[in-house]
C-alpha cells in the first residue's frame, strides 16, 4: 500500500516521514518536490508543495492516515491510498519494518 500526502515543505514532510516510521506505520518514505494547482474558497492557487509516498500495509495504512491528519499543518491535507502489489523479497523486507 503506498500513502500519497503533500505537504507545505520539505521540512514537514521528513517530520511527518520520521513520525510514521519511528512508529513502524511504514516501513520507508520517497519525498520530492511538486508544483501544484488547485481551487480554494473560489481562486485558482498555484503552489510548490512537497509530496511523501510512504510505503506501509494495508493494515497499518489506517493508522498512518490517523496519525498524518493529527500533526499535518493544513486544514484539508491531501492524504489518499494507492494499492500496489510489491515483489515478495521487498513485501517481506517492509512487513519485518512494521
Amino acid at each position: 500500500m503506498f500513502i500519497y500526502v503533500t505537504a507545505s515543505s520539505q521540512k514537514e514532510a521528513k517530520n511527518i516521514a520520521g513520525i510514521v516510521i519511528k512508529k513502524r506505520l511504514a516501513a520507508c518514505a520517497n519525498i520530492f518536490p511538486i508544483s501544484s494547482m488547485y481551487k480554494w474558497k473560489g481562486k485558482i492557487c498555484e503552489e510548490k508543495e512537497w509530496v511523501l509516498i510512504l510505503k506501509t500495509t494495508k493494515n497499518k495504512s489506517i493508522l498512518a492516515k490517523k496519525e498524518i491528519e493529527k500533526i499535518h499543518s493544513y486544514q484539508v491535507p491531501c492524504i489518499m491510498e494507492i494499492s500496489v502489489n510489491p515483489n515478495k523479497k521487498y513485501r517481506k523486507w517492509m512487513e519485518n519494518q512494521l
